[in-house]
């Protein structure tokens, strides 16, 4: 069914929110940039848009920033990140509904993307204090081995529409702790949630006291800008996320230059769906997971392999489920599938749908909703389609609520099934039995960087290293050791013993 639709003024409500975040009217009133929301289709912000020499201007700063942040003592920095969590808590609700404004998310989605914001400023805070390095054993008598880890430079940061502030946060919580300096570029279609941060991180610097100015730096424009972050020498690490093609373009400029480079590209992530599996639980995980955030998430569930034995029973539940899904304005609570970004991600979607229908596949949902009290926004029905085999269209990422559904009657099977597609970002496998999930998270089983047991390949915490592998990448972000990224690393051997044995027993005698 549809959900209810709220007729509030959402050109007003956003300019009452972003002045409420400080924002001076002329920042979203009169720029370049048109900024359309998907909830309605219509204009709701002009921002400013950076130039050129603005550009050279803010990764100045930016290393001018850097060369004094470096020496700061690592906790201190990470009491600038507490500072900022402590603002993203005060203005959750305020930057959550500016997300769901901008980037189409239901209120509980665009309330969990600031939490994850919250969730790793806390991370990166207790991480100030934990970087350290190893000590290591030396063959050399009276002598020491050891590493240890420095600020690495400027880093830029390239982030996507459909987590238009969590990615930031990602990417600046940890460089800022590891005593980098950051430049971000959002996404043309999401400038308005990344204004709102920047100014909480202009309060939060406020309350820090002597943060260097231009610690934290924000340009929002086109692909120019992106582009210029990509080639300029003083940016020592972009992380950058975005399509597999944009990856393509990106990573061998930074090659090019020696520079480092964190890429999160595209998905086209699949779930195994056993014969032991608890249903009940599989069909909620693979709601969610496939027509959460409308389809729009790099771990969002696209592929279905199902084994034969359970397939009609599962399919009947999923046909249930998405036949029920409420699909309508992302601000009513009702409402758990919002719109597609733009007319752009509607083309796409309703052209893999015609080549399911040419390969044989037969088709639930994926008809267009909303259209004659929104014509310029694009709300879809999530779409079911039972495929015969894994064709082109299937093996190809779609950035829309498409979920191919597929038999198999061997795990192998089903394992080759996974891993046959250019991507390795996330992968789930739904069973009860032990060696299932053991066998499909070894070195020959999936192949990609998230590999789930009875939960879906989305909804990834900030604890464990995001990334995969193939076309999406190979980055990682957030948690674990991701923080080795911004920060570059110096072995160390120091000699106490007043003479000089040399490695590997190598005789060097020299007449002094």
């Amino acid at each position: 069914m549809e959900a209810r639709v709220l007729h509030a003024d959402i050109a007003a409500e956003t300019a009452a929110l972003l002045r409420n975040f400080g924002l001076e009217s002329q920042t979203f009133e009169s720029g370049s940039l048109t900024t359309r929301s998907p909830i309605t289709g219509e204009t709701i912000a002009r921002v400013e848009t950076a130039n050129s020499g603005m550009v050279q201007q803010t990764i100045a700063r930016a290393e001018d920033a850097f060369r004094v942040w470096r020496n700061i003592p690592a906790p201190r920095r990470g009491e600038f990140v507490r500072l900022l969590g402590e603002e993203l808590r005060a203005a959750k609700a305020e930057l959550a509904r500016l997300v769901t404004i901008e980037a189409g998310k239901i209120t509980t989605e665009g309330l969990g993307e600031v939490q994850e914001m919250i969730d790793i400023c806390d991370f990166a805070v207790g991480l100030s204090r934990q970087l350290h390095g190893l000590t290591i054993a030396t063959e050399r008598h009276c002598h020491r081995m050891m590493e240890t880890w420095h600020p690495l430079g400027v880093t830029g940061v390239i982030t996507s529409f459909n987590f238009p502030v969590a990615v930031w946060a990602w990417n600046a919580a940890l460089a800022l702790v590891c005593g980098d300096a950051v430049v971000w570029k959002p996404s043309e279609k999401t400038p308005l949630v990344a204004l709102a941060t920047q100014a909480l991180v202009e309060r939060a610097a406020a309350r820090f006291g002597d943060a260097p100015e231009g610690l934290s730096n924000l340009l929002v424009g086109g692909r120019d800008l992106g582009e210029a972050l990509v080639e300029d020498a003083r940016v020592q690490l972009v992380s950058a996320t975005g399509s597999t093609a944009m990856g393509r373009a990106i990573a061998p400029r930074l090659a090019q230059r020696f520079a480092r480079s964190i890429l999160e590209l595209g998905g086209n992530n699949a779930a195994v769906v056993c014969a032991s599996a608890p249903l009940d639980l599989t069909v909620r995980a693979i709601a969610f997971a496939a027509m959460g955030t409308a389809g729009q998430r790099c771990t969002t569930l696209r592929r279905l392999i199902v084994h034969e034995d359970v397939y009609d029973d599962l399919l009947a539940r999923l046909r249930q489920a998405y036949a029920s899904i409420s699909v309508g304005d992302p601000r009513d609570g009702a409402s758990l599938v919002g719109p597609l970004i733009d007319r752009d991600a509607y083309t796409a979607m309703c052209a893999a749908l015609d080549e399911v229908r040419k390969a044989g596949g037969v088709i639930l949902g994926g008809d267009r909703v909303l259209a004659e009290k929104y014509p310029d926004a694009f709300y879809v029905r999530p779409a079911l389609a039972e495929m015969p085999n894994q064709t082109e269209v299937v093996r190809r990422e779609t950035f829309a609520p498409i979920l191919y559904v597929m038999k198999f009657r061997s795990l192998d099977e089903a394992i080759r099934l996974n891993n046959d597609v250019a991507h390795g970002l996330a992968s789930a496998i739904f069973t009860a039995r032990l060696d299932e999930a053991e066998r499909f998270m070894a070195a020959d089983g999936s192949d990609c960087g998230i590999v789930n047991v009875n939960i879906g390949p989305s909804g990834a915490e900030i604890g464990g290293a995001f990334g995969g592998e193939k076309d999406t990448g190979g980055g990682r972000e957030a948690g674990s050791d991701c923080w080795k990224a911004y920060m570059r690393r110096a072995t160390n051997t120091i000699n106490y013993s007043g003479e000089l044995p040399l490695a590997q027993g190598v005789k060097f005698d020299l007449e002094t």
